[in-house]
């Protein structure tokens, strides 16, 4: 189980183990020419993952169906409570402010993500949704696990994509 001493610490065994579920969600993502991000959820009640999504905005034509939106979604369904107090949220890239409301929204405690986002990030780069003391809800944030994996996947991504000519 988790070791409550180096919880912080990005190279943790429970938050490699986890985001590395996440990476290959995320791979799945990528095979269905989706942006590859992936999103693990953990109960820490029930020890066991209770979530695992990756983006599906393409396959689905919509725009919240990031992975962590998803996530949330089995997760709330898993439980019966959108409460999800007792979870951990692991994805591969930092949520953006769409996911860091619904982060909020579901109180959940943490949130662990790989690669930061300069474009959209919501936890630490461009905005602290999940930390702002003017919400209801804050949780921690643990950035960098698995990080070179997670970025990789996604400049790959998109280097193929730009290759091709497409968006």
């Amino acid at each position: 189980m988790m070791d409550w001493l180096s919880f912080g610490d990005p190279q943790n065994p429970f938050h490699l183990e986890h985001m590395r579920v996440a990476l290959e969600e995320a791979a799945l993502a990528e095979l269905e020419d989706e942006v590859p991000v992936g999103a693990v959820i953990v109960s820490l009640e029930r020890q066991e993952i209770i979530a695992q999504a990756h983006n599906q905005r393409e396959q689905l034509q919509d725009p919240t169906a990031h992975a962590e939106i998803v996530a949330i979604t089995q997760a709330a369904a898993s439980l019966k409570s959108w409460r999800l107090e007792k979870c951990i949220l692991y994805v591969t890239l930092e949520p953006c402010p769409m996911c860091a409301g619904a982060i909020v929204q579901a109180r959940l405690p943490v949130v662990v993500y790989g690669a930061s986002d300069p474009k959209a990030g919501a936890c630490h780069t461009l905005y602290q949704i999940t930390n702002d003391p003017r919400l209801n809800h804050r949780c921690q944030v643990i950035s960098g696990v698995e990080q070179e994996r997670c970025a990789a996947l996604l400049t790959g991504f998109f280097a193929k994509k730009r290759a091709l000519g497409k968006k």
